[in-house]
């Protein structure tokens, strides 16, 4: 089998659509599609089921699936052995983590790790409802929940703490709460059920049933704007808020703990650059652990 038909079914297989493959690829629609004929005539066999909406395995795409990504670990692997004597790491890294925690920690973090390899390409993407490890969408993932499915390296960065927080400005005009029964005189700003993707997000319309009065946003960074423009009052990530001026932790008795996750594909672990990146993360969630847990 040619591998360069094979990296073409592997983006496919991973992006659901020959468009987006080809965008990855940096190949024109026509060359992928050429080579995955090319693949399925090879093979004597059909690998997608070809939709106007997608693309979807067949039961022999399914099949072909691990053999090619055994194949990319190898290659990966290969590559990565005859850098070991070499200074320089290379190649591109990418870390998918929830929003709030990539745009107040991890990017100005990332940032120094990129600063430390300029020949490594840093990539840090929010983590969508769905998403795999396994078919290389990230090489490191921060979750909120330990996975109890699929074969993943899987370890506690740190427990973070989140509280009640309100905008100065908006307290010198709404007035401050003295308990969590004075919420219904004001307007919470919660997340959207519908898009919490993880059962550790609960937190984020805990303030739903204090009053009538709702704003709601999906990401945590929306949140955390929507309180500091003085919208309301919010459940929002310590961590964050230390950095915003004007900010003021209220009703202390109401607070919530959660913990982050590092997780890792045991194929891709072993490379120098996900290795590096994952050792780098954890001691830097080491030394700012005081941050997370004030």
């Amino acid at each position: 089998m040619d591998w360069d038909h094979l990296r073409v079914f592997l983006a496919v297989a991973r992006h659901g659509q020959l468009l987006a493959a080809s965008r990855k690829l940096g190949l024109n629609h026509a060359t992928v599609a050429r080579r995955l004929d090319a693949l399925e005539a090879d093979l004597g066999t059909v690998l997608f089921d070809r939709r106007p909406a997608g693309s979807v395995l067949t039961q022999a795409g399914e099949r072909l699936l691990p053999v090619a990504e055994g194949i990319e670990t190898a290659l990966l692997g290969a590559a990565e052995g005859l850098r070991e004597d070499e200074a320089e790491v290379t190649g591109t890294v990418r870390i998918g983590a929830p929003d709030g925690l990539g745009n107040h920690f991890l990017a100005r973090e990332l940032g120094r790790f990129a600063r430390q390899y300029p020949s490594l390409t840093v990539e840090l993407v929010p983590l969508p409802r769905s998403f795999s490890l396994s078919r290389r969408e990230a090489d490191l993932a921060i979750g909120l929940d330990r996975p109890v499915e699929g074969r993943l390296i899987v370890s506690r960065l740190t427990d973070y703490s989140l509280g009640v927080y309100a905008a100065a400005d908006y307290l010198a005009v709404a007035g401050t709460p003295k308990d969590a029964d004075a919420l219904a005189g004001h307007v919470v700003v919660t997340g959207v059920e519908d898009y919490a993707y993880a059962p550790a997000l609960d937190y984020a319309w805990a303030l739903e049933d204090r009053s009538p009065r709702r704003f709601r946003c999906a990401s945590a960074t929306g949140q955390l704007e929507a309180v500091r423009a003085g919208i309301g009052i919010g459940v929002l990530h310590d961590f964050a808020a230390a950095d915003v001026p004007g900010l003021v932790r209220i009703l202390p008795e109401v607070g919530f703990r959660r913990s982050y996750f590092i997780l890792s594909h045991p194929d891709t672990a072993g490379l120098r650059r996900v290795a590096l990146c994952r050792q780098f993360i954890a001691r830097r969630f080491e030394e700012e652990r005081r941050r997370f847990l004030p």
